[in-house]
């Protein structure tokens, strides 16, 4: 008997440093590894053999979109515990101590899927979380990431400085000095996930990439800095479908020391969604419309400029469209298909009161205004869309965003004014390939459609200034720049060379039909001269339906 139990307990510690055995899992320090946590079972994660220089730990766990509760107990209970799909506790050790357990349940009683990784930091490094006055935990390392269709928000509790095991930690809030957690500053980053990938395996490697201070340092793009004295909350902009991690690393400036937050992720969608979720992104209403959208910008890119009445209706369209669109989602409260197809009834008014104005009064110039400005919203747009638009002069103010977005918009009606062709026929290849692109992003998704997207957000939320809107620039979104730059000049310089010899604009219809019109009554020798009126006629035709046909004869026309 003695000798099976023996046998039974080195079996058991030959298999310490497997990933999962049954409902324990041994962690190495650093290493990621998987668990999977099945219905009604709870799993104790176990971190042995702990070195003495260690002070604090953190265990984090990753899922896709499933929560998982990590507990200090193996019962769950509030306070002691964190259900999230990223949750991560922080255990201060005691003297002598060399072995941790924490506890991995499925609080939805459904199996759950997750890669988890144990950190370990030394008494000179900050804690994560450890002036935590905000959330459930007492020490709570952790980052809580909302979204909304506008902005995705960023929160976590202020660190504190390090501490030897078995000491009391400093005090939060006594003093400001340097010899207080004060002195910390907080790295912001955010690490964005392939394109078009929502698979679980891309997600873990994700983590394995940027779990760490050294990986996220390495991998991911550090958005800012915090003093301690900043709220400790940041705002970005939502990206619906796109994956990305966020994480915070705390600095010791003094002691040229860091410590890692538990990471956390978000895809801005929701992946239970049977509607709309994340794997079914894009309403088919929003397909229809910009793929219409995308055709019509290809046939001007190409022909706006010798077909000028398609091109003015495509730009009024345009023009009439979004602003009625902002303008009925900030007053009203109709569904989203609803308010896209009112938009496309005024963008088709619109189309038309643009055309029949230039078809009655033949002002090129007002035309070529509107064009100009179409062009102009793009480019303020891109100026804005780069790191450019992130600075705090924007950020902080929606007068100075405004403003500068204005006078780039207003400064290509000025040069149009100067050189209305070639600023007309530059309008139809920009402008016509960037709706190509839309249509595209219908499909396939692009950063590029950000550009227009954050100015719309901008006009719709008045809170959405404080987001940061740079956008991940992938091989996707490299290929749709390279198609949108390719079919612009294409365009431009097909139309240059087609119109060269033609004259600069086509003449306004009923301008013509006047000319016409007047010139026929003056010239006596013209036969149309001689045409009766469209009455007249009309009433000669109805004359001849009742009078009796006389016999067929003779007939001598006159010689003039």
């Amino acid at each position: 008997m003695w000798s099976l139990l023996l046998l039974l307990l080195l079996l058991w510690s030959g298999f310490e440093g497997q990933a999962q055995v049954e409902n324990h899992v041994t962690f190495l320090p650093g290493t990621f590894q998987n668990v999977n946590i099945s219905q009604n079972e709870t799993v104790q994660a176990v971190v042995s053999r702990i070195p003495p220089e260690v002070a604090f730990i953190t265990l984090q766990y990753h899922t896709l979109y499933h929560n998982a509760t990590l507990s200090y107990t193996r019962v769950p209970v509030q306070g002691l515990s964190l259900t999230a799909a990223d949750s991560g506790l922080l255990s201060a050790l005691q003297p002598g101590q060399t072995l941790v357990s924490l506890f991995l349940s499925s609080p939805d009683e459904e199996t759950v899927a997750g890669t988890g990784v144990i950190l370990s930091y030394s008494n000179t490094e900050p804690l994560p979380g450890a002036c935590n006055m905000e959330f459930s935990l007492d020490v709570d390392p952790n980052i809580y990431v909302r979204y909304n269709l506008y902005e995705t928000s960023v929160r976590f509790a202020p660190a504190n400085l390090g501490y030897e095991r078995g000491q009391t930690p400093p005090a939060c809030d006594m003093s400001t000095g340097t010899g207080t957690r004060w002195r910390l500053e907080y790295d912001v980053y955010r690490y964005f996930l392939p394109e078009n990938d929502l698979s679980e395996s891309s997600l873990f490697s994700g983590f394995q990439a940027v779990g760490d201070t050294r990986g996220m340092a390495a991998s991911g793009r550090r958005v800012t800095t915090l003093k301690s004295t900043d709220k400790t909350t940041m705002v970005f902009s939502s990206i619906p479908g796109q994956g990305v991690i966020y994480s915070v690393i705390v600095r010791d400036p003094v002691l040229n020391t860091s410590a890692s937050y538990v990471p956390a992720h978000t895809y801005a969608c929701s992946f239970a969604s049977t509607l709309d979720g994340c794997q079914t992104l894009g309403k088919i209403s929003t397909k229809v419309f910009f793929t219409m959208a995308g055709l019509a910008g290809l046939f001007v890119c190409f022909f706006g400029h010798r077909f000028f009445k398609c091109e003015m209706f495509c730009m009024g369209f345009s023009f009439a469209a979004f602003f009625f669109f902002v303008l009925i989602t900030r007053t009203t409260q109709l569904d989203y298909d609803l308010r896209l197809a009112v938009s496309a009834v005024v963008g088709v008014v619109g189309g038309v009161v643009l055309v029949m104005s230039w078809w009655r009064f033949g002002s090129v110039m007002a035309c070529v205004v509107v064009v100009g400005l179409m062009l102009g919203f793009l480019v303020a747009s891109v100026v804005l869309f780069t790191p450019l638009g992130d600075l705090d002069v924007f950020r902080n103010s929606d007068v100075v965003f405004w403003v500068t977005f204005c006078c780039i918009m207003l400064m290509f009606p000025l040069f149009f004014m100067r050189w209305p062709r070639e600023g007309n026929i530059t309008t139809c290849g920009v402008v016509g390939a960037y709706a190509v692109v839309l249509a595209a992003n219908a499909y396939v998704y692009t950063s590029l459609s950000y550009i227009t997207l954050n100015v719309l957000k901008r006009f719709l939320n008045n809170n959405f200034s404080a987001a940061f809107t740079d956008a991940p620039f992938q091989a996707v979104d490299y290929a749709m720049m390279t198609v949108w730059a390719g079919l612009g000049v294409a365009g431009v310089v097909l139309q240059l060379y087609r119109e060269r010899s033609r004259p600069f604009f086509p003449p306004s219809p009923y301008l013509m039909w006047l000319q016409e019109r007047e010139r026929r009554k003056t010239n006596v020798l013209d036969p149309s001269h001689h045409v009766p009126s469209l009455p007249g006629r009309l009433m000669e035709q109805a004359r001849q339906l009742v009078r009796r046909r006389e016999p067929a004869g003779e007939h001598t026309p006159l010689l003039l």
